[in-house]
């Protein structure tokens, strides 16, 4: 699970406009790496173009998906992924993300603004925090202790099931030990009336 790409775009009239982004690109090559995050840019750019406002879509492209969050005030927000990365994280992501950077950065800048002139330095951690989806999401991280918790509950209903049919084995050897047992008590005790000193 691998998260490629976090950016912050203003959804104009006719185009969007890129105002910040992060990119963890460590696994691609370093000569792949400029044309990764080129194609990256101008996918991010052109979803949310295409997106109405106030919309939530994942799309996928390349073998990447694609999450995008427009909001009504025309914030936009993508996440670059791998098939695997689950797609309620991203939205969470997504979510926190455009709330915080509308609380820090004044609406008046987001149609001029760029990269270089919006003070917001939080999308470097954003995006290597939720590398993990497990560690940075709370429901993630609930569902694999839920499972891991299946796991062990259903080995141990093997081990319980293996351990009672072991027990029903050992319980037909005792009754039918207790039966040659009665066995031999009677046969020894007519071997034994002959014998008898009266």
């Amino acid at each position: 699970m691998k998260l490629y790409s976090l950016s912050v775009l203003y959804k104009g009239s006719t185009k969007s406009n890129l105002l910040k982004e992060a990119y963890d690109l460590s696994s691609f090559s370093f000569f792949q790496r400029s044309s990764a995050q080129e194609f990256m840019t101008f996918t991010s750019a052109l979803i949310v173009e295409r997106s109405a406002l106030g919309t939530r879509a994942s799309l996928k492209e390349q073998g990447y998906l694609c999450h995008v969050y427009v909001r009504n005030d025309n914030l936009g927000g993508v996440v670059i992924a791998d098939s695997e990365y689950p797609s309620r994280v991203c939205f969470t992501l997504l979510d926190k993300v455009l709330d915080e950077f509308s609380r820090q950065v004044n609406s008046i800048d987001w149609p001029s603004g760029s990269p270089a002139t919006i003070q917001y330095t939080a999308l470097d951690s954003h995006l290597a925090r939720y590398q993990n989806p497990r560690e940075a999401d709370a429901m993630t991280k609930v569902q694999a202790e839920l499972d891991e918790t299946k796991i062990i509950l259903h080995n141990t209903m093997e081990s319980l099931l293996e351990r009672g049919e072991k027990l029903d084995d050992l319980v037909q050897k005792s009754e039918h030990l207790g039966n040659q047992s009665k066995a031999f008590y009677k046969t020894a005790r007519k071997q034994n009336s002959c014998c008898e000193i009266m």
